[in-house]
């Protein structure tokens, strides 16, 4: 039976990306005609990394960097979120070995504002590391939204 790979090594897995393809035609519809990247795991992180204490950034704001970056017309929505949700595992497994220095997962939002409920600890824990670098956070729905998340932006 294969062991089960941790956070870290999911992470460290870049699994031959990135690479940009051609938007298939059965694709075209949801986003557009020209390239999408798959970019690595790594990429993400690194993006997540440099967002600073009290500030936030979004998935659609990492894959328009990754786009950017590739010279790709969109990053690809469904990797770019894999690879954040990986990215927090990481940080948590770190913070776990007593590293200070962790990826600061909970400061990346999904479109809207809205809280990553698969982010370790959950609702509860991001909601209280968020506030406690100044953001209020409110329910909506059953969503959990960072108010006035714009106003928050970083510009990295």
């Amino acid at each position: 039976m294969a062991t089960k790979k941790s956070w870290l090594e999911k992470l460290a897995d870049n699994k031959d990306l990135p690479k940009v393809v051609r938007i298939k035609p059965n694709q075209e519809k949801r986003w557009g005609k020209g390239t999408i990247v798959i970019p690595a795991p790594k990429e993400v992180d690194q993006i997540m990394k440099k967002v600073p204490k009290s500030k936030l950034i979004t998935i659609n704001q990492i894959r328009e960097k990754v786009a950017k970056k590739h010279k790709a017309t969109i990053g690809c929505p469904i990797t770019c979120g894999i690879f954040a949700r990986i990215a927090a595992g990481a940080a948590e497994e770190e913070r776990a070995e007593g590293k200070k220095d962790i990826t600061p997962y909970w400061r990346t939002l999904k479109s809207g504002g809205v809280i990553n409920e698969k982010y370790p600890g959950y609702i509860d824990n991001i909601k209280a590391l968020l506030e406690s670098e100044g953001h209020h956070v409110v329910k909506k729905g059953k969503k959990y939204v960072v108010e006035d998340y714009e106003s928050s932006l970083a510009s990295i």
